[in-house]
């Protein structure tokens, strides 16, 4: 598939790294994937699903949130207000790239923040959640042994996923303040929710809440036996290509 390196400006005024994956004949419709939680464009489920599309001619920007992956600037000055912010300017540039992106997809936070997104990118038509949190405060679960040292000093130093991250009170304070029922009652979009009932990162009940939640039309399909970051290349192709079919019906 053609694939091209790209930059644009995120939310905070910082270049942010991206890959424009392009289908070899005519494009059917346009998708932007939101990686999760200090995660990058380059984990393997995001190139797995973003290929499926490809091949079933979707065109796939992913990129790398602020301070994440090769994008300019520090993580520990962002938040999930600034990585929705971030999207939305995602969708901005590919508008000038390749058209509106009819299609958002997002993994574990990235589903919650292609969520909020989905309400100040009108163009978007269709949006899916993998693995995703219904409400962005799942994610204090990461370091809530830190919240002590972060509510007295401010800030604190955390290994996620075998790197150290600095977490700051401000990030705590913007998940803590995030009300996404709304949001996901009010999507006026299609939903996919694609969960697996083995994910021991984020449980099997937020996929029950955000379908629950959602109005029609809403789907959800069972990741069986995958688990969070879907490293088994079997469930992220399979996820691919079940979101390039059930995407047909809607954009």
């Amino acid at each position: 598939m053609p694939s091209k390196k790209v930059t644009f400006q995120g939310a905070l005024g910082e270049a942010l790294a991206g890959r424009l994956d392009m289908p070899e004949g005519r494009t059917k419709a346009c998708a932007l994937f939101a990686h999760c939680f200090t995660c990058s464009k380059s984990l393997k489920v995001v190139g797995n699903i973003s290929k499926e599309l490809v091949d079933k001619d979707f065109a796939v920007l992913r990129f790398d949130f602020t301070g994440l992956g090769q994008s300019d600037g520090e993580f520990a000055n962002t938040n999930f207000s600034s990585n929705v912010d971030d999207l939305v300017a995602a969708a901005e540039f590919m508008k000038s790239e390749t058209g509106v992106p009819a299609l958002l997809i997002g993994h574990s936070l990235g589903g919650a923040a292609v969520i909020q997104g989905a309400h100040r990118i009108p163009e978007s038509k269709a949006v899916v959640t993998i693995g995703s949190p219904s409400n962005p405060r799942h994610v204090i679960e990461h370091f809530k042994g830190h919240m002590k040292t972060i509510e007295e000093q401010g800030q604190a130093e955390v290994v996620l996923a075998g790197r150290p991250f600095t977490i700051r009170k401000q990030l705590v304070d913007d998940l803590n303040a995030t009300k996404m029922d709304g949001y996901i009652r009010d999507l006026n979009r299609a939903l996919l929710v694609m969960h697996s009932p083995l994910d021991d990162t984020v449980g099997i009940d937020n996929a029950a809440h955000l379908y629950g939640m959602a109005r029609h039309p809403k789907s959800f399909i069972s990741l069986d036996k995958a688990d969070h970051l879907l490293r088994d290349d079997r469930h992220s192709r399979y996820a691919g290509a079940v979101i390039a079919a059930w995407a047909d019906l809607y954009v």
